[in-house]
């Protein structure tokens, strides 16, 4: 039994003063045979049995793919967070966020129990001091247990503090503790990858709120248009030059446009309290925001060496501490195949009757070391060990499964980003010519030259073109937030710096108004 873990106090053996007046008499061979004992210890302190920790070797690639020209050491993951989102109110946002998201304090709380298991692994480097104190009075008995005594009535004292000690002869002990403290450095990367994708989150869900308001303002827009066709079209029915077919494929164009509107009202509102959540609070509106298109796209981004993801992802630093504490834990289980030593210490009072309390025959001691091992255990501790090498070896390859997933991440950031700035140019135009081609179906329409047909289609297919740049636009700048979470952004800012309070300026009230 590992010494480190029980009390070495045992009432029964303080019981018979006797003995301890004994093992006194005897100090000299005692002494001798726990020189012995140390002097071991002493010699086979500081090896630490089972594989030191090495970092798994990652094929890194040497450029990301679809970047532009030679890596650079300069990266976008850099810069803090409010020097990528310089929007004011996404900043106050993000503070908010960062403060209160339940998220990150369930993180946190996880830090905290991680710490204190690094700190009961620490205690174990030093003796165990215990005490214990009985008190009795009765026939037959001493310190509360059956002591025939003649049928005298006698009162028993005993009173001791004891101390136990596991010397750290193969590394046992060291390996728990670098087991342990690579846990809590994995919960703290976890924590700081949860303010990363909090960063993010409120980012993204931000914009995809200014990019619904400029999906309300075109169905608005478009509805009003629809709307004056419908005019337009009854006035010529009234005046018998149109019919109630035009009239009517008119009203069901308008009833279909507005349709969107109370649809995208509804998604503005659902988004609205996801971010509510994000920033911990109950779902409401968000005021005080401000347009998409106000939201400027950064024209050049610098991303970094991919090897230096290995340095900055807060989930990759993760997965390594858990590799590292997967590889103590093989070093835990080879240490148990070895014997452990345990050195104790006792000194305290046994007396019975209490009269001979003060005597110096009732004092008891005592200094003693053991030496305990396996003989046979049927396999369970060879099973252990093979069980610590397959979770390390798991740990191995779920690290470079994460390093291989954030080279991907970037480079779909990467190639996401250059595509949707080719895909709104070609958007753009489309949306120009549909314009155009209301313009002139109209006019061709007024002038006898077309059908009411025409127009119709036109202003039909136009609606969903803007709201088809609108999204593009929109991937354009969430791309920017994929790519800094990437990178593992933020990663050489302080916890402080994190929470960093920038001065906000005022808001105006309320919803930009379409």
């Amino acid at each position: 039994m590992n010494a480190s873990h029980t009390n070495p106090v045992n009432i029964s053996q303080t019981s018979r003063p006797r003995h301890f007046a004994k093992m006194n008499t005897s100090g000299r061979g005692s002494t001798q045979a726990l020189a012995c004992v140390l002097s071991l210890v002493i010699v086979l302190s500081g090896c630490a049995v089972g594989p030191n920790y090495r970092r798994p070797t990652v094929n890194a690639p040497v450029d990301f793919r679809s970047e532009q020209g030679q890596a650079q050491q300069a990266s976008l993951a850099d810069l803090p967070w409010w020097q990528v989102f310089k929007d004011e109110k996404l900043q106050e946002l993000i503070q908010t966020a960062l403060k209160n998201n339940y998220d990150l304090r369930i993180a946190v709380s996880r830090v905290e129990q991680s710490r204190q298991i690094a700190a009961e692994a620490r205690s174990q480097y030093v003796p165990f001091v215990n005490y214990g104190t009985v008190n009795s009075d009765g026939k037959n008995e001493f310190a509360g247990t059956v002591a025939p005594n003649g049928g005298a009535v006698r009162g028993a004292f005993v009173g001791a503090v004891s101390a136990a000690w596991e010397p750290d002869v193969w590394g046992r002990i060291r390996r728990m503790n670098e087991a342990a403290l690579a846990q809590y450095l994995a919960t703290e990367e976890a924590r700081r990858g949860v303010m990363l994708s909090l960063v993010s989150d409120v980012a993204q869900a931000y914009f995809e709120l200014l990019e619904l308001y400029l999906e309300l303002d075109i169905a608005k827009q478009t509805t009003d248009s629809f709307g004056q066709s419908l005019k337009f079209f009854t006035q010529r029915y009234e005046g018998g030059v149109a019919t109630t077919l035009d009239t009517s494929r008119a009203a069901a164009a308008l009833a279909t446009t507005a349709a969107a509107i109370p649809q995208t009202e509804l998604q503005i509102t659902i988004k609205e309290n996801q971010l509510s959540v994000l920033l911990g609070a109950n779902p409401g509106p968000i005021t005080g925001v401000a347009k998409l298109l106000d939201e400027v796209v950064p024209p050049e981004i610098p991303v970094g060496i991919p090897s230096a993801l290995l340095e900055r992802r807060p989930d990759i630093l993760q997965a390594e501490q858990q590799v590292r504490a997967a590889n103590a834990q093989v070093g835990v289980a080879t240490a148990n195949f070895f014997p452990q030593f345990g050195l104790t210490a006792l000194l305290g009072r046994a007396s019975t009757p209490l009269s001979t309390f003060s005597s110096g025959q009732t004092t008891a001691w005592s200094i003693a070391a053991s030496i305990t091992g396996p003989l046979f255990q049927g396999g369970n501790l060879t099973a252990q060990k093979r069980q610590a090498v397959a979770a390390w070896q798991q740990t191995q390859l779920q690290y470079q499964q994460t390093a291989l997933s954030a080279f991907q991440d970037v480079a779909n950031a990467l190639i996401s980003r250059e595509k949707f700035d080719e895909i709104l140019v070609e958007q753009t135009k489309a949306v120009e010519n549909y314009q155009q081609s209301v313009t002139v179906s109209t006019q061709r329409y007024v002038n006898g030259k077309a059908t009411y047909y025409e127009v119709l289609e036109a202003q039909q297919l136009l609606f969903p073109a803007q709201n088809a740049v609108a999204q593009t636009e929109l991937d354009r700048r969430v791309v920017i937030v994929q790519l800094y979470m990437a990178l593992g952004g933020g990663w050489k800012l302080s916890d402080s710096q994190w929470n960093n309070t920038l001065p906000i300026a005022p808001q105006p009230p309320g919803p930009p108004t379409p």
